[in-house]
Order: structure tokens, then C-alpha cells, then sequence
């Protein structure tokens, strides 16, 4: 066999891999990466429209009281997950000891009977993608039900499903206004975001949010906003659970 002819079923193979990335959770049991922000919400309402859900990975921060990725702090990423009703694989981890740490999670969701981890991402790079070397590391399928979708139309249906979700962290250098902190993505308010030149799903860094009720909650979380801390170009508005929510 000709090495074009090796190559090109090759490709093929790759591109029939990568189409199967948006639909991997279907008829499936899968394991849900979670930040607790708007897209692995969205992701983890098409694994559980698709299939079945067993859990939400979570990775913290070394101290164990923040999210690795957003900085969420524990009680409230637990809340969404007993709303949602959902347990949560999680661990600390420094950015040295991420990947293996995140394997070990993948390994004890796998015992648990998942076949497939689900995240929210839309633009990952199609060749060197992280989640697909350690899922097979690990043993699973991968799938990313937003991956390549146009953003406007991810936000749109994410808003029109019902979920509320609330900007906490934002980027003063890409267009964000500490003015932003606090706001529910609405679709008048991610029209009036792209006429200021900002991705409308934050994908550029603009901004990180928090889901607070929809679809998948059994009640909407309860959370007062706090102060308004700032580090180098970023702005962060702290949530704090009221006593009465999960």
C-alpha cells in the first residue's frame, strides 16, 4: 500500500474520530467535566438529554476550597451539583500534578461504570487535544457536544433552555467593565457584548460566569454578591451562599 494511500486512510480515520468527539455521549453512561460556568452546563444537558450522567469531575486548587479553573468556591459548586443531583468526583491538585491527578478521577469514574468523559469546550485544537489523550489514557470515549458549533448559537440556546447564569470574572484589557460583574447573560445583553467586539461565550478570556438555575436544577441557587477583588488585568465579584439554598 502506497504511503498517500496510508495517509489518506489515516485522515480518514482522524476525521470520522473527531465527528464521533460531538456524539460519543450517545445511549452512553458519562462522566462530566465541570467549572459550574455556562458551557459544561449546557454540555452536561446534552449528555443527560443523550445518554446517562453517573457524576461531575471537579479539580480544586491545593487548599481544596476553590475550583482549579474558575476559582468557584466548594460550597457552591456543591450546591449546583445537589441541585442538579449529580455526586462530584473531585480532587486537589497544583498544575504540576493536574493531568495525573485528573487520570486518577477519570479511573474511579470508570469503576463506577463510565464509558465517556463529557466537557464543554468549543474550540479545541483538533490535533494535540488534551481531553482526548487522557481519555485514552484512561480508557474512555471523549465527547464535546459544543465543539465547533458557531458561539452565538450556543449562548442563544443555553439562554432559551432556561439556564440563568451570572458574570463573576472578568478581563479589563479584552473589552470588560467592572460594570459587567453581576450581570445575567441575557440575549439583549450578548447583542449589546458583541457590539463592544466581545465574544458572546467570553471564549477570548473576556469573562467567566456562574450558573445559578435551569433546566437541571431542582431549585435555583441562592447567592449574594460580595466584594469586588482585582489582580493584574482581572476583576472578581465573590458569591456567597445564602444559608437557605442547598
Amino acid at each position: 500500500m502506497s504511503s498517500a494511500k496510508i495517509s489518506f486512510i489515516l485522515n480518514r480515520l482522524n476525521y470520522i474520530m473527531q465527528d464521533q468527539w460531538k456524539t460519543n455521549a450517545n445511549q452512553r453512561h458519562s462522566i462530566v467535566s465541570f467549572s459550574g460556568g455556562k458551557d459544561s452546563s449546557l454540555a452536561l444537558y446534552h449528555a443527560m438529554q443523550s445518554g446517562s450522567v453517573i457524576g461531575l469531575i471537579v479539580m480544586l486548587e491545593e487548599q481544596g476550597q476553590r475550583s482549579r479553573s474558575h476559582a468557584m468556591p466548594l460550597d457552591i459548586i456543591q450546591a449546583q451539583a445537589d441541585a442538579i443531583g449529580l455526586p462530584v468526583f473531585m480532587t486537589s491538585s497544583s498544575w504540576a500534578d493536574y493531568e495525573s491527578k485528573f487520570i486518577e478521577l477519570l479511573q474511579q469514574a470508570k469503576l463506577q461504570g463510565a464509558e465517556v468523559l463529557v466537557t464543554g469546550d468549543l474550540d479545541m485544537p483538533e490535533h494535540g487535544c488534551w481531553h482526548n489523550r487522557i481519555t485514552q489514557q484512561a480508557g474512555l470515549k471523549l465527547c464535546m457536544p459544543l465543539w465547533q458549533r458557531p458561539h452565538r448559537e450556543v449562548i442563544e440556546e443555553f439562554i432559551q433552555l432556561g439556564f440563568k447564569t451570572m458574570i463573576v470574572t472578568v478581563n479589563l484589557n479584552l473589552g470588560m467593565k467592572v460594570e459587567d460583574l453581576g450581570k445575567i447573560l441575557t440575549l439583549d445583553y450578548i447583542q449589546k457584548l458583541e457590539n463592544r467586539g466581545i465574544d458572546p461565550c467570553g471564549e477570548g478570556g473576556e469573562f467567566h460566569s456562574t450558573v445559578i438555575d435551569g433546566p437541571l436544577f431542582t431549585a435555583p441557587i441562592a447567592v449574594r454578591k460580595g466584594d469586588i477583588l482585582y489582580h493584574e488585568n482581572y476583576a472578581f465579584l465573590a458569591l456567597e451562599l445564602e444559608s437557605n439554598s442547598f
